[in-house]
């Protein structure tokens, strides 16, 4: 292969696979250098130069212009040096220009083994730097294929696969070959097969990011997210804020005639939605929390971040919400562990769970 061959190749592998030629050319040169130092006992004085731009293509040694060898693989007498680099001088390094056509079988089975191991390396890089540059964000992907056993589904997620595992997807969930989907993109890790992409349907901040897809004041920061709690399917409570004292960050969320929810909604598949105000102020946050349910107090335990509230006696079933999630919901909205109690007295509730 000469050098014209050679740097059409890279160029073509750069097409097809999108990955630099320059990424392969340096360990084309890496692994030349290895391959012949050892002709040189394993020493470093093999050096390999490919540049992309010039389409040069250079081996050479470096060794040391001595007055009397001591190693004939490191070092060089001047009267044979200077009749390779004329300004050569003891003491001084000089670089010794192989002939690339010595190492063509070297080239050619280096270049292989390169390219093949590059495009592996390139593509895991590319998949680490894509989806890191996604880290918790939403993205559209490609239903592949259902495990009918498992109930996994994997993914197209750009040139990627991913898997959603059935712990991720929302109860009820169905998914068929060709549909496109929205999923959160919780984490990326590598793995000694890869980088491993962590993906969910049920991770609250899938419906943060909808919001900030579907509400322009939220994505230019007028209105922002301060809190979203979540059980995927059934219900999500989400706490918003604005610095704007004349912008309603709920009226913003819900939209005109609740369009803007109800596109989400929608693609929650009928999930429930509660938008409310937040505050720094515990007691009105808390308040806020428990909507749809009315609340006439709140008593606050700071010591031990628990409160005591009070709601009608007629609202004390909406206020702790089907199985408790209404008060579960607005305990990990808040932070703080809740007790519902009646005006009447009659009733104590066991604290919510964050």
């Amino acid at each position: 292969m000469d050098n014209n061959e050679f740097f059409a190749a890279l160029g073509l592998m750069e097409k097809e696979k999108g990955i630099s030629k320059e990424y392969l050319a340096e360990k084309i040169a890496g692994a030349i250098v290895v391959a012949a130092r050892r002709d040189y006992g394993g020493k470093e004085i093999v050096f390999c130069n490919i540049d992309c731009d010039t389409q040069t293509f250079e081996v050479y040694l470096r060794k040391n212009v001595v007055d009397e060898i001591e190693d004939e693989d490191t070092d060089i007498l001047l009267e044979d040096a200077l009749k390779i680099e004329p300004a050569a001088q003891v003491g001084q390094p000089v670089e010794i220009p192989l002939d690339t056509k010595q190492f063509g079988r070297i080239v050619a089975q280096t270049a292989k083994h390169v390219i093949r191991q590059g495009i592996r390396d390139a593509e895991r890089d590319q998949t680490m730097a894509e989806f890191q540059g996604k880290h918790q964000e939403l993205v559209t992907a490609l239903v592949q294929r259902v495990d009918p056993r498992t109930g996994n589904v994997t993914l197209e997620i750009g040139r990627t696969e991913a898997v959603l595992p059935k712990s991720e997807q929302v109860l009820g969930e169905s998914f068929e070959e060709g549909q496109r989907i929205k999923v959160y993109i919780v984490d990326v890790r590598d793995s000694e097969k890869g980088p491993k992409v962590m993906i969910s349907r049920t991770h609250p901040g899938l419906v943060k990011r909808l919001f900030e897809m579907e509400v322009p004041e939220i994505f230019d920061g007028t209105v922002e997210i301060k809190a979203v709690s979540r059980e995927a399917g059934s219900r999500t409570k989400l706490a918003v804020w604005s610095k704007e004292p004349d912008v309603d960050p709920v009226g913003a969320c819900i939209g005109p005639k609740g369009a803007r929810v109800g596109k989400i909604v929608d693609e929650l598949g009928g999930e429930k939605i509660d938008i409310v105000r937040y505050s720094d102020d515990p007691v009105a946050f808390i308040s806020e929390a428990l909507s749809p349910a009315d609340v006439l107090k709140v008593e606050i335990d700071e010591d031990n971040r628990t409160c005591r509230v009070t709601v009608p006696d007629h609202q004390l079933s909406l206020a702790i919400g089907n199985k408790g999630q209404n008060a579960r919901l607005a305990a990990r909205l808040t932070g703080w562990k809740i007790d519902i109690n009646p005006e009447s007295g009659f009733y104590t509730g066991e604290p919510a769970q964050q």
